[in-house]
């Protein structure tokens, strides 16, 4: 199936979706690639910085949560954290074992949007990777330009 009916059109809509998927897990690579893994892993930072969000959070499960989770394990969340935006990146990027990753950035972004519910401007980031991880789910974006594919992976 192409895009157009015309013989100029260069990707399929296959493609097109294979795009989608690599340009999400860029944008997963780059919020991995960004963060300071030094401030992260030895001196917590961002998970300090979430404890102060969790504390002033206008939703008490949110701190009871983050204190009964995050706090007693710091060091494990953050490398939960980045090693996971990393994998999912990957996961994207290459399309191998695709769906767990686009489910896993879905959890994440779920995840960022509750701690940063009073924070709308960091919203919209978070509602458009749910959107193109819904989109590369339901499409079966990894049956193009993937590992997955090419390993016959999930019925590719």
């Amino acid at each position: 199936m192409t895009l157009a009916t015309n013989s100029t059109t260069w990707l399929t809509a296959a493609e097109w979706l294979a795009v989608l998927r690599i340009g999400l897990g860029l944008w997963w690579f780059e919020s991995f690639r960004h963060k300071d893994k030094a401030a992260w892993f030895k001196r917590g930072a961002g998970i300090s910085w979430g404890q102060s969000v969790a504390e002033k959070h206008k939703w008490p499960f949110v701190k009871k949560g983050f204190d009964a989770v995050v706090v007693p394990r710091p060091k494990a969340m953050a490398y939960i954290v980045v090693l996971g935006e990393l994998a999912i990146g990957l996961g994207l990027i290459l399309g191998f074992l695709t769906p767990i990753a686009a489910f896993a950035g879905i959890l994440l972004n779920i995840m960022y949007f509750i701690l940063m519910i009073s924070d709308w401007a960091e919203q919209g980031q978070n509602f458009m990777m749910i959107l193109a991880s819904v989109v590369v789910l339901g499409a079966h974006a990894w049956n193009t330009w993937s590992i997955d594919h090419w390993l016959h992976l999930f019925g590719g």
